[in-house]
Order: C-alpha cells, then sequence, then structure tokens
C-alpha cells in the first residue's frame, strides 16, 4: 500500500475525523479542556451498550471453550496491545487462571509495552509467527484489538487463527471495518472522532478497555470464578489480598474470624473451598472433592453438598 493510498483509507476512518471546532482547544484555559474531554469520555459507555448483544455473544462462545481447557488470547498492537496485555496480566491474581490460560500478545514483543516498535503493527506475518508459538487449537479464542479496524497485525491474527479453527473476535472502534470482517464475532464500538485527530489512546482506548473488561470479566462469571459478586477465586499473593480473602469468606459465610481462620488453614488459603467448607460444614478435602466433581462452581458443589 502506498502512502498515499493509506493516507486516503485513514481519511475515511470516523477514529481519524479532523473536528475543526476543536482547532484552536490549545488557546484555552486548562478546566475548559478537561470539560472538552470529560464531556466526551461519557459518549463512550452508550456506545458500548449498543454493541452488548454482540459482546454477550462472544463472551457465551468464548466461555464455551474455555470450559474445555481453552485459552482466551488477545492481539494488538500500541495502545490496544497493551490493554489486552493489560487484561490478560490482571486474570491471574483476580481469577487465580494460569497465566497460560488468558494471553496478550503486543506487536513487537514485551519491548513494545513501554516503547514503540516501529514497523510491528504493519506486520501480518509476525502475528502468524506469535500465534504458531502458542500452537493454537480449536478450543482457543483469538481477539483481535484496533482501534481503526485495519491494523495488520490484529488482522493477520485473527485470519491466521480463524484459519487454524479458533473462535476469532474484532474489536474496533469503526463501522464496516476489515477486522470485524475477518472475525466470526466482530465488535465495532464506534466513538467516533477523537478531541485530539487520530489520538485513539483516548476514547478508543477507553471503550476498548471497557469492552476487555466485560469479556473476561463475565466469561469468568460463566466459568464458576465468583460466587455471586465475590471473587472467590483470587490468589491471595499479598498482605492485602490476603486481607481481602477473610473478608471474603466472611461475606459469604457470615463466619466469625475464628471459623474462618480455620477454614482458610484446612483449605490451604483457598477461598472458594473455605467457603464451601463453612457452608456446607464439610471438612477440607471433602471441599476440595466436591469442587473438583463440579468443575469449579461453587454453587453447583454447595448444592451436590446438600444433595
Amino acid at each position: 500500500m502506498t502512502s498515499h493510498d493509506l493516507r486516503t483509507q485513514l481519511e475515511s476512518l470516523t477514529t481519524e475525523a479532523f473536528r475543526p471546532e476543536l482547532a484552536e482547544i490549545d488557546r484555552l484555559p486548562t478546566l475548559d479542556i478537561a470539560r472538552l474531554m470529560n464531556g466526551e469520555d461519557g459518549a463512550v459507555p452508550a456506545a458500548v451498550a449498543a454493541r452488548l448483544p454482540q459482546i454477550a455473544a462472544a463472551v457465551d462462545a468464548v466461555a464455551e471453550r474455555m470450559a474445555r481447557g481453552g485459552r482466551l488470547v488477545y492481539a494488538g498492537a500500541g495502545t490496544a496491545g497493551r490493554l489486552g496485555v493489560l487484561d490478560a496480566s490482571e486474570c491471574p491474581p483476580t481469577f487465580n487462571t494460569d497465566p497460560e490460560q488468558v494471553v496478550g500478545l503486543i506487536a513487537g514483543g514485551p519491548e513494545a509495552m513501554v516503547t514503540s516498535v516501529e514497523g510491528a503493527e504493519d506486520s501480518p506475518e509476525l502475528a502468524r509467527r506469535d500465534l504458531d508459538a502458542l500452537k493454537l487449537t480449536p478450543d482457543d479464542t483469538v481477539v483481535g484489538i484496533s482501534a481503526s479496524g485495519r491494523t495488520p497485525y490484529a488482522v493477520g491474527a485473527v485470519e491466521h487463527a480463524r484459519a487454524l479453527g479458533a473462535l476469532t473476535i474484532g474489536l474496533a472502534c469503526n463501522e464496516h471495518s476489515a477486522l470485524a470482517a475477518a472475525a466470526e464475532h466482530g465488535i465495532e464500538v464506534v466513538v467516533g472522532p477523537e478531541l485530539l485527530t487520530g489520538s485513539t489512546r483516548l476514547k478508543a482506548g477507553t471503550a476498548q478497555k471497557l469492552v476487555l473488561n466485560m469479556l473476561s470479566t463475565i466469561t469468568m462469571i460463566r466459568l464458576g470464578k465468583t460466587y455471586g459478586n465475590l471473587m472467590v477465586d483470587v490468589r491471595a499473593s499479598n498482605d492485602k489480598l490476603r486481607a481481602r480473602s477473610r473478608r471474603i469468606v466472611s461475606l459469604a459465610t457470615g463466619a466469625g474470624e475464628e471459623e474462618i481462620e480455620q477454614a482458610l488453614t484446612e483449605s490451604g488459603g483457598e477461598v472458594k473451598n473455605a467457603i464451601l467448607a463453612i457452608l456446607a460444614g464439610v471438612d477440607g478435602p471433602t471441599a476440595a472433592r466436591l469442587l473438583r466433581q463440579s468443575d469449579g462452581h461453587l454453587r453447583a458443589a454447595l448444592a451436590r453438598a446438600d444433595g
């Protein structure tokens, strides 16, 4: 593609549109600029709301595969790639997932998290290589993330994953995007032109973060990683999380501190097991067995214990 062709393509994208009414924004008082930005951001949730049916359908498809042992893989460049890596990295401490279960790929590799790796986003071949290193299976899901919806790395990742039989999702911020068209599930959250022309780390980045929050969180709810709105699979890896673990057991059971400590000790610090032990009146090993038989779903394990 020539530079003229690329310029023409970018000029046609909503996310790249120029807003003449903001041409003198740099002359405004700081508070006025902040008000403008805040007003812009307020439009993002409505744009996400317009795509909730597509998001829900994608979540159900992801959860079905992850329940069979599949992985959730994000692939993007620049801000989009960093948001995917962020979401993936927060799943182990929040939901006690294996680090290999939710993976974030960014064009250019880990170095690209903190610096620009020139040319990496233009390479669909690089996306194919990064995915091949993961040895994809049909139970895996690949989510291509790109504000423009045309980034070759993200589109290439989705096309390659789909050819291998994996589930594919394309998350973009322009309609009629190549990324959504390439994916089985297209999610196009159209937030409109940015305050700074083409700066898609702003509204587009916020929209992507909101959708990724939903994809991972609701998938984990479907997989039994929560009990109500409690993070019962939280990994207690520091003092704050250990205190949170005790609080979660308390909120779920209403038990006293001594009983909570005993249950957590018996269960090796596993919050879900401790809750089951207290509510079902069973010991730690029995709680672990009931959860294994219930594929980790606490409500199902409680029903099994009562039955």
